[in-house]
């Protein structure tokens, strides 16, 4: 399945997670990727394993909460691969796991600049590009952001900022064909979770505690939001704007 040749696609915190399996998804459906992360070397091993398996990508090092810096990226798309089709807004950062009041204050910052003004960031340079011929925008969010939990309440009023974005954005770029979505995932065992938790690896107490609240009785793995992230990109969802599609194994109904 080929949905995508001809496409140029960005996704940010493509270097790990979540966003490696999207950048990898879309280059084996046929897109060229810009493979964008604020860290260096994990862009540069993703691009490199797509050229590897005869994908078209080009890595760069992006803060998504620099301005300078988003530009250059949707810039160097356009540049490389001749225009812009679909902007994944995808990078996130999280704080420690703890009571909210507890919370530093420049983590505070972080992760709003990050989570929130990365993605209107990520607007901001590739709707310009966008409004002659359409395209597609998806955001991460997060299934915290509709059903929260304790410990990560800054972190999940970011993402209830990013569905509230993506709901607005759907209506005022409609009239320039570009639909705006977004994917609300579970936790997932990725190197994001296990910074939440202070830890090189998922504790087995963590993951049997995340796993019981979810009904279909497993962790979100990278590869279900790349499916859904594609999908939601795709011809197939040629009618779906403001979607927040949960990807959470039933855990919001739960």
């Amino acid at each position: 399945m080929e949905r995508f040749v001809g496409k140029t696609i960005v996704v940010t915190g493509a270097g790990s997670g979540f966003g490696e399996a999207i950048a990898k998804r879309f280059a084996r459906e046929g897109a060229s990727v810009i493979v964008a992360d604020i860290d260096a070397a994990r862009a540069d091993r993703v691009a490199a394993e797509i050229a590897a398996a005869d994908g078209k990508s080009h890595s760069v090092r992006t803060d998504v909460s620099d301005s300078g810096a988003v530009r250059a990226m949707i810039e160097l798309a356009v540049s490389t691969f001749g225009g812009l089709d679909v902007l994944i807004n995808n990078a996130g950062f999280t704080h420690r796991s703890g009571p909210a009041w507890e919370l530093d204050e420049a983590d505070y910052d972080r992760v709003f600049a990050t989570n929130t003004k990365g993605v209107w960031l990520g607007v901001k340079y590739a709707v310009p590009v966008m409004r002659a011929n359409g395209g597609v925008i998806v955001n991460t969010a997060s299934i915290g952001a509709v059903a929260p939990r304790p410990g990560v309440t800054v972190y999940n009023a970011t993402k209830g900022a990013v569905v509230t974005l993506t709901r607005g954005l759907a209506v005022e770029l409609a009239r320039f064909n570009i639909r705006v979505n977004a994917v609300n995932p579970v936790a997932a065992d990725t190197p994001f979770m296990r910074g939440a938790l202070g830890g090189d690896s998922l504790p087995e107490a963590n993951r049997a505690a995340l796993i019981s609240g979810i009904p279909l009785r497993r962790l979100t793995e990278p590869s279900d939001v790349a499916a859904a992230v594609t999908f939601l990109a795709s011809d197939d969802a040629a009618f779906l704007t403001g979607v927040c599609l949960p990807v959470d194994g039933g855990r919001s109904i739960s």
